[in-house]
């Protein structure tokens, strides 16, 4: 949720922050803004809506004085207190004019702060909270704080919440400030010129070398580095690292949308999640702060997750409870540490995360901390603050995802929880090393399955076209095709606004039934007539029950699974694979489906309407 871009060099800083904004689009945002700094003038500049509109802005209100400058930072605002508008977009000054702020997060205690302010005579232009920081630094300068840095050690005692702040002081125009609390911020290190951003993909055109801000840490960037304190003042250490991908990954590549790009790269995440961790026989993971008796030890695992990786999360339950017997729960993160789960030395939690900045999950990583609880994160970002504050890590290494529904990323997470689960299983003896080799060689088979259904999803797209105009579409599994059928509903909500729900098949009975009629699409994820067979048999029940009601049914199914063939108005194929890998195939005909209904209905695939990549607020 929101971007955030600082930057301090030789280059134009408007030029390098609304560039940084565009890379960081993908984390949602309503509206745009940028302050640039030229000497002691302080320029702003912000409007509702997407960047083109700020871009407009510039060209015509700036045309006559262009915004200059080497010192600047940028925003793009997802609104939470006040309208998505122009007068609640981000930068915010303070009274003086003096200093600028910008904002991700949210201050819990700025009502409080607030009236404090208006009681003093301060009079606000925003609804925000983020404005409440401007005046309380200005203030803290006009009392005596020795510099910008100073003033916003002194602002961040006084907050609650979770924030990153980036602040510009007019006095000090080879500067830019920052803070850090619970959402994420990075710095980026070139030759003489530095950068902020909330991703390094703000600034990966510039620089690979990188730093990750620590909890409660202050920043201050200058053109030849970078000074770190915590809120008291102390000197700080962030923690430095390399970027592993490039400019490229970053781009579309030639296609329409970085989704669809992101849909055709899933045989390479999977490939590169699963590489060199079997070695000499052992499944390693990437951080290990667990030693093989405390893994051994485990005799209960909680996966934590929101969205798309609570989905995988479900699959997890199926592989880790068959392969090593422990009992598994599922958890929504946003939920775990409020209802007092039962957590011990004994326990191993498992939160999954994308950016390893959700909120809710780095939540209830630091519940399960306080209950002395072992936690194993799986993330796709390095150095992000989930795998930081964990015991141990395994990284899904899908690259860069830019469209906000994750497609590649859950494909990887897929591979991740069953690595897991062999770690697990090596760890506790439930498999012999022979059986270890033999899952992950199955596992690595599974990109040419995956680059195989891809290449034959042709009918799939003239399906999506056919049925967009659709009121309502279902989908149905049962073992590990459910989380699949979920899977697929929620990306049809994110993409295509429809209304679409999955359910177990057997709870068809139970009331959903009762939504079938005439013409309805209902997506079914067949179990394989091989693998399962007496589920199989089941699901045609199920499959036959919704025909018998008029639906129009859609089968995603092996080849020659004959009996669904009959049973199908549309036979989608897919190539037959071990049972607890078919996730990974079963799912690409539902993320191609809701993409192209997306685009039959007129919709930006990519930056689907109040959606955020990187949810860091609870």
């Amino acid at each position: 949720m929101c971007g955030i871009v600082g930057y301090v060099g030789p280059r134009s800083a408007l030029d390098v922050v609304v560039e940084g904004l565009r890379r960081l689009e993908y984390r949602g945002y309503d509206s745009a803004g940028v302050a640039i700094l030229d000497g002691a003038q302080l320029q702003v500049a912000k409007k509702a809506g997407r960047i083109e509109n700020l871009d407009k802005l510039i060209a015509s209100e700036f045309d006559d004085h262009p915004i200059r400058g080497n010192t600047g930072m940028g925003h793009t605002r997802w609104a939470t207190h006040g309208a998505p508008t122009d007068r609640n977009a981000h930068p915010h000054a303070g009274a003086a004019g003096r200093v600028a702020v910008v904002h991700n997060g949210i201050i819990e205690n700025f009502a409080d702060l607030r009236a404090e302010l208006e009681r003093d005579g301060v009079e606000f232009a925003s609804e925000t909270d983020t404005e409440v920081v401007a005046h309380l630094v200005e203030a803290a300068l006009a009392a005596g704080a020795r510099s910008l840095a100073d003033a916003l050690r002194a602002v961040c005692r006084r907050l609650e919440g979770a924030f990153t702040l980036v602040l510009l002081d007019t006095a000090e125009p080879d500067v830019v400030v920052a803070a850090r609390r619970n959402s994420p911020l990075v710095l980026g290190v070139g030759e003489g010129e530095t950068f902020l951003g909330s991703d390094v993909a703000a600034f990966i055109e510039f620089t690979r070398d990188a730093v990750e801000l620590g909890q409660n840490q202050i920043v201050e960037i200058r053109r030849d580095g970078y000074t770190i304190t915590d809120f008291a003042g102390e000197p700080a250490q962030g923690a430095p690292f390399h970027i592993t991908w490039d400019l490229t990954a970053a781009e579309k590549g030639g296609y329409e949308y970085f989704m669809l790009k992101e849909i055709a790269e899933q045989p390479k995440a999977v490939a590169d999640t699963l590489l060199g961790h079997l070695v000499d026989g052992q499944i390693v993971l990437d951080e290990q702060r667990l030693d093989p008796q405390e893994l051994r030890d485990i005799d209960k695992v909680f996966m934590v997750a929101c969205g798309t990786a609570y989905h995988s999360g479900l699959i997890a339950k199926q592989v880790i409870e068959h392969w090593t017997r422990i009992p598994v729960e599922v958890e929504m993160a946003s939920e775990f540490r409020y209802r007092d789960p039962v957590l011990d030395r004994q326990t191993l939690v498992v939160p999954i995360s994308q950016s390893g900045e959700t909120a809710d999950t780095l939540e209830a990583v630091r519940h399960a901390a306080e209950q002395r609880a072992k936690v194993l994160a799986i993330c796709n970002t390095n150095g992000a603050q989930i795998p930081r504050e964990s015991d141990a890590v395994l990284y899904t290494h899908a690259g860069p995802e830019i469209g906000v529904a994750a497609t590649k990323t859950f494909l990887a997470q897929v591979a991740a929880v069953k690595l897991v689960g062999l770690a697990l299983a090596q760890a506790r003896g439930t498999k012999y090393g022979d059986e270890i080799v033999r899952e992950y060689e199955s596992l690595c088979a599974m990109p040419a399955a995956i680059a195989e259904t891809l290449a034959a999803m042709a009918g799939v797209r003239e399906l999506a076209r056919d049925i967009a105009q659709a009121k309502a579409v279902l989908f149905l599994g049962r073992h590990v095709g459910f989380p699949v059928a979920l899977e697929g509903a929620l990306k049809l909500k994110e993409l295509a606004y429809m209304h679409a729900e999955g359910f177990p098949a057997g709870e068809l009975k139970h009331g959903p039934i009762a939504l079938v009629e005439e013409g309805l699409p209902v997506v079914v994820v067949m179990p394989s007539p091989a693998g399962r067979p007496v589920l199989h048999q089941k699901m045609l029940s199920n499959v036959a029950e919704v025909r018998a009601r008029g639906a129009r049914t859609i089968i995603v199914a092996e080849a020659d699974d004959v009996a669904a063939r009959r049973l199908a108005a549309d036979f989608i194929e897919v190539p037959r694979v071990p049972t607890l890998c078919s996730p990974m195939v079963t799912t690409l005909p539902l993320q191609i489906l809701a993409a192209e209904i997306a685009r039959a209905r007129g919709y930006d695939i990519d930056k689907p309407r109040n959606l955020a990549k990187s949810v860091t607020v609870e």
